[in-house]
This record gives structure tokens, C-alpha cells and sequence, in this order.
């Protein structure tokens, strides 16, 4: 891992991921549209927020601004750093 920006609030999402770019797993996390950070950015590091929720979750972590050693940049979140559900498809009203 790259250097890394200060740790701050985001809202991201889940989602299915069908780009085939080598992720860990075909669900991937994103920054929500129209938040600071852009939904092409990936969030990688809190493996739980897609192995424990359902698809289409949304979350606000704790996360900060990370470039890859081949200068590419993603969103780093520890599963030690704080993180809420604020939404989650299976509670639909």
C-alpha cells in the first residue's frame, strides 16, 4: 500500500462488480454518486462489508485516499475503523 490521505467519513455502496479487473470478489464497494470521492474509485481493506451484507447496502466508514505503488489510487477502510449501515435492501419498508 501507497501513501495514504487522513482518515475520513464517506458514504459508499455495495455492488455487483462486472468489470473482471482482478478484485477480490465479483461484489465490490464504491463511493456513492455525487459524494466527495468519485464511484470509480474502489474501496478495498473491510472485507466483512461484502461478505456479511446483502448487495446494494450502503455504509458510511471511516476511509482514506490510498495511491497504489503503480499510481493508481483507491479508498483503504480497516475493519478496526468505524462503520455504520445507513441502508440495506432486504429492509425495504
Amino acid at each position: 500500500m501507497g501513501p495514504m490521505t487522513e482518515s475520513q467519513a464517506v458514504d459508499i455502496e455495495s455492488f455487483q462488480d462486472t468489470d473482471k479487473s482482478g478484485a477480490y470478489s465479483k461484489i465490490a464497494l464504491r463511493p456513492v454518486q455525487g459524494a466527495k470521492f468519485s464511484s470509480t474509485l474502489r474501496l478495498e481493506g473491510n472485507k466483512s462489508l461484502v461478505e456479511d451484507y446483502p448487495v446494494g447496502t450502503r455504509f458510511r466508514v471511516q476511509a482514506a485516499l490510498a495511491t497504489r505503488p503503480t499510481g493508481g489510487q483507491y479508498l483503504y477502510t480497516s475493519w478496526q475503523w468505524d462503520s455504520k449501515v445507513l441502508w440495506r435492501p432486504d429492509e425495504v419498508a
